[in-house]
């Protein structure tokens, strides 16, 4: 079993955000679909916002802004580079938290071109002097700033070339309700069904030169966690085990070894996801048990198991949350294994 103290969050293999790897491979940039045509899922979400495209395209005007919102993985970024390429322009990206001062929102607004795409990931965590600098940007396409102080300052108002602003966020109960209400789109992206991400993983292996059958794409997507971001980590994870362990294809059967190697089960659960189970069934009776005494109890922080493990595991049904602490559900047994009492 994995103690804490060697545990990795940073490089958690079923992470659904974007780990150490992901970021120094460059190649995982090549995976990223650059058409709506080649975007593979999300068919309310593309179909609404190839319409609008078009729209937009045809009168000759820019797009509204958008507002993507949902789990990370699931192509939030991807989908903000695609709108740029349709549309034909180009695109400045950056992030809520880089943004630290109104002055740099003013910098990155004035250099954008007619037409630009900004994209602005975790946009929840912008600061609220940033926000109100943002908003007549927003509505009307300038910037308001304030020359002097004292007395004798003066506001100076800039006006600025059209543009899209495209926010991306995983939580979007947190957006200010003046800033979500500037948004002219609002989409919702869903976790990807095994089909479409064996798709995704059959793509991706294409790209690679990862010579991949139907069945060991569909084995890597049924425990990717309805997320693309890890079917394609698995993807090249896997490939390592294909190359030494068989003829560098990958097979049902080489997927199971490399991932049940990697301590990833049938449902995509690792062993956080598992020892968070085992410790509310065994050490508490199925519960119910309180988040903090539960995170004492395993040895992790409990704003870890609240955002990196539970929300997958209430997807499934194997954890409840009660008024009266966390409870393992029916599901939990089964799956590990356990008798209930």
């Amino acid at each position: 079993m994995i103690e804490s103290s060697d545990f990795d969050f940073e490089n958690r293999i079923v992470a659904p955000e974007a780990i150490k790897q992901d970021v120094v491979d460059d190649i995982d940039v090549g995976l990223r679909p650059k058409t709506l045509t080649e975007y593979i899922g999300q068919t309310k979400a593309k179909e609404n916002l190839k319409i609008y495209i078009e729209a937009a395209k045809k009168r000759g005007d820019v797009l509204d802004h958008v507002l993507l919102y949902g789990p990370p993985g699931l192509g939030k970024t991807t989908l903000s580079t695609i709108i740029a390429h349709e549309m034909g322009v180009n695109i400045r990206t950056t992030s809520g938290p880089a943004i630290e001062k109104p002055g740099d929102l003013a910098a990155l607004l004035t250099n954008l071109q007619d037409g630009d795409v900004l994209f602005i990931d975790e946009i929840h965590r912008l600061s609220r002097a940033v926000e109100e600098v943002l908003y007549p940007a927003l509505e009307d396409y300038s910037l308001d700033i304030i020359v002097g102080k004292g007395p004798a300052a003066r506001s100076i108002r800039l006006d600025l070339n059209k543009f899209t602003l495209v926010g991306a966020t995983t939580r979007a109960g947190q957006l200010t309700a003046p800033l979500r209400d500037r948004f002219g789109v609002v989409l919702r992206l869903e976790l990807y069904s095994q089909e479409e991400l064996c798709d995704i993983i059959m793509r991706s292996s294409v790209i690679l030169g990862i010579p991949c059958d139907k069945s060991g794409a569909m084995e890597l997507a049924s425990r990717s966690r309805g997320t693309p971001r890890i079917a394609n980590r698995f993807l090249k994870r896997a490939r390592d085990y294909a190359e030494v362990m068989g003829n560098g294809k990958l097979t049902r059967d080489i997927v199971r070894i490399a991932l049940d190697r990697m301590e990833v089960d049938d449902l995509g659960l690792d062993n956080l996801d598992r020892r968070l189970l085992r410790m509310i069934i065994t050490g508490y009776g199925g519960g119910p048990v309180g988040l903090e005494t539960l995170a004492a109890a395993i040895g992790e922080e409990a704003v870890t198991l609240e955002d990196v493990c539970e929300p997958y595991l209430l997807q499934l049904g194997f954890l409840s949350r009660t008024k009266s602490g966390r409870c393992a559900t029916d599901l939990a047994y089964k799956h590990l294994g356990i008798e209930k009492k």
